[in-house]
């Protein structure tokens, strides 16, 4: 799809989303993850989509596949980078380069719930994440770049969800076999 039909796509939404706001309410299509064996699992898309991932051989894993982890860091990474497509698209812009890189640092003993030696819990959840943007488009301010990532950092559903913490129901159904 080129800039101008996405950002033409942007305009009809965001003008449908003005008219009639409950329209932007929806169910999100859910990520269905089945264990395979081992530690693999394999997440699918109702439109037939599968992603398989595992752990690293230390842990008991193979290996061979992307973590949960990563798939959380490429998560945040590509819906940036798609957000600030959208977003210089919508503006006429007319990228050369984007590319959005997330990093982190995590300590392990969080996965298997162990304590600091204070006793304090660990967290499971990284420790810190970075993103690194790489943007450009000919003839454009670096001041305008960085305010559309900016822009699209702030409306970036996973970062959000990242950034605020949305709260996650579990329910369990326990098969009686």
């Amino acid at each position: 799809m080129t800039a101008q039909a996405i950002s033409k796509a942007v305009e009809r939404v965001r003008h449908l989303l003005d008219s009639r706001p409950q329209a932007g309410i929806h169910a999100d299509e859910p990520a269905v993850a089945r264990w395979q064996e081992d530690l693999r699992v394999i997440c699918s898309h109702a439109n037939g989509t599968q992603i398989a991932t595992d752990l690293p051989a230390q842990l008991g894993g193979t290996g061979d596949q992307a973590t949960p982890g990563w798939l959380m860091r490429a998560a945040l990474a590509s819906c940036l980078a798609a957000r600030s497509a959208m977003e210089a698209a919508a503006e006429g812009i007319a990228l050369a380069r984007l590319e959005v890189t997330a990093a982190s640092t995590s300590d392990a003993r969080g996965l298997f719930g162990m304590t600091t030696g204070a006793g304090e819990p660990i967290t499971a959840a990284p420790c810190e994440v970075r993103l690194t943007v790489q943007i450009s488009a000919p003839g454009v301010p670096a001041g305008r770049l960085q305010g559309i990532v900016d822009e699209s950092y702030r409306c970036s559903p996973v970062a959000v969800a990242l950034v605020s913490v949305v709260p996650i129901a579990v329910h369990v159904d326990v098969d009686a076999s």
